[in-house]
């Protein structure tokens, strides 16, 4: 269990909140992340690189030149391997590179990820609505405000809020190193190429109900989230 603060607007620390997540064993977190994020990786591939061989590669049935009594080396067609605008030995061919992993253990390792970063103290909460204090998008007052919160913009930083508004949106998409997310876009990768986690309270409460030590393994009320990400 880990104790949260949860900072105002303003940057003022207005109370605490837990974040009780479940957690894969220390001598085995590491693998579990890991298998996570290469299955995520391996996955987006969309596997279409492919190359031709010598035997695909238009042309080169008329012999270049005779066998003999030319002083070079014997060559029978132009599309040889050994020539400019020949096939390719080896090359790529479609192929699909997609591997499966179990539903609890991807979950346990987003869980495991997040745990991770709040043990270390690189997640904090802000309060809710945040989006309603923009009056209209600007950059500039987006800054004002994180560094108010301690976040550096030159440090990568992921917000996951449940409901993004569009003046916030639209104040941070500027911002190269920050990236918003959604439950329903929460990713592992993500979780691990920030160096700073920002949360809401409701994504809190919806993070102890989803990946929390007292969660259902069987509960299929975001079953449908999980399968539609995986089919992405």
């Amino acid at each position: 269990m880990c104790v949260l603060p949860i900072l105002s607007f303003t940057g003022e620390k207005i109370g605490e909140t837990t974040l009780n997540l479940k957690s894969a064993p220390p001598e085995t977190a590491r693998a579990v992340v890991h298998r996570a994020i290469i299955t995520d990786q391996r996955n987006a591939r969309r596997g279409t690189a492919s190359t031709l061989t010598r035997a695909e590669v238009r042309g080169g049935g008329r012999k270049p030149y005779p066998q003999k009594k030319t002083g070079g080396a014997r060559r029978g067609s132009q599309r040889t391997p050994l020539r400019p605008g020949g096939g390719v030995v080896f090359g790529p061919k479609p192929k699909d590179w997609s591997i499966k992993i179990n539903r609890k253990e991807k979950r346990l390792a987003i869980s495991t990820a997040i745990n991770s970063a709040a043990v270390s103290e690189s997640v904090f909460v802000v309060e809710d609505n945040i989006g309603d204090k923009f009056d209209k998008p600007k950059t500039r007052e987006f800054i004002e405000v994180i560094k108010r919160w301690g976040l550096d913009p030159k440090m990568k930083s992921m917000f996951l809020m449940t409901e993004i508004a569009d003046n916030l949106r639209l104040s941070s998409r500027n911002i190269g190193t920050l990236s918003m997310l959604t439950p329903r876009t929460l990713n592992l990768f993500d979780i691990l190429n920030s160096d700073k986690l920002v949360l809401t309270q409701a994504t809190v409460d919806y993070l102890n109900q989803r990946y929390g030590v007292d969660a259902d393994e069987d509960d299929g009320e975001f079953d449908d989230e999980e399968e539609e990400e995986e089919g992405k």
